[in-house]
């Protein structure tokens, strides 16, 4: 394989796998926000434990993982084709769900799979109507129910099946699946407290 692929790979899977929410729970408060709230080092637990800013960041920090590997760090190493961008985005995300900084034990990569999707949607044509559907499903779902989880687990289902109807590439719909069975993978916990009745709405965390 090229060296400048796997070099591609290591660095997009080592930038997906920093974890925001560790980091600025030792920094701010001293603690493992892995043993408060959900356990989960995403920007949703963030919130929880650490606060609204340092959720945001989070938030931010995360989303930005994958937009910038599939746009800069891609355009840096000259490999632009639209199924390098792809594998740079999974490898991104399988950092953030699965990082080799804490044990391999990560985040749900709700918002790294969205920067992912926008920095995609930028360089790949016709791709900014699923994205938009994406986002709105999310939305309207969290705004209906103010369950995070549903709203991720949902609109991450949704993802190939709009991947399909608006005929993207075989690559992109692949994408797609493995990103939508990610999301159901890593909320498993959630589903089963969704199916018990036991989820709790987001407003009743903050």
């Amino acid at each position: 394989m090229n060296l400048k692929i796997l070099l591609l790979i290591l660095f997009s899977y080592l930038i997906g796998s920093i974890p925001s929410a560790y980091i600025l729970g030792r920094i701010l408060k001293g603690i493992d926000i892995r043993k408060f709230g959900s356990g989960n080092v995403g920007a949703t637990n963030a919130f929880r434990v650490l606060g609204v800013t340092p959720g945001v960041f989070v938030l931010i920090f995360d989303l930005s993982k994958g937009f910038f590997c599939v746009t800069y760090l891609v355009d840096f190493l000259n490999l632009t084709t639209s199924l390098t961008r792809i594998l740079t985005g999974l490898c991104c995300v399988s950092g953030h769900n699965w990082t080799v900084f804490l044990g391999f034990k990560g985040g749900k990569g709700i918002a790294t799979t969205l920067g992912v999707l926008v920095g995609l949607a930028i360089k790949i044509e016709n791709l900014e109507f699923v994205v938009g559907l994406v986002i709105l499903t999310w939305l309207v779902i969290f705004f209906l129910t103010r369950i995070v989880s549903l709203a991720s687990i949902l609109s991450g289902i949704a993802l190939p099946i709009y991947m399909v109807l608006f005929k993207q590439s075989n690559a992109l719909v692949l994408l797609s699946v493995i990103l939508s069975g990610f999301i159901l993978i890593r909320h498993r916990l959630n589903i089963k407290r969704l199916l018990c009745g036991k989820e709790l709405p987001f407003k009743k965390l903050v």
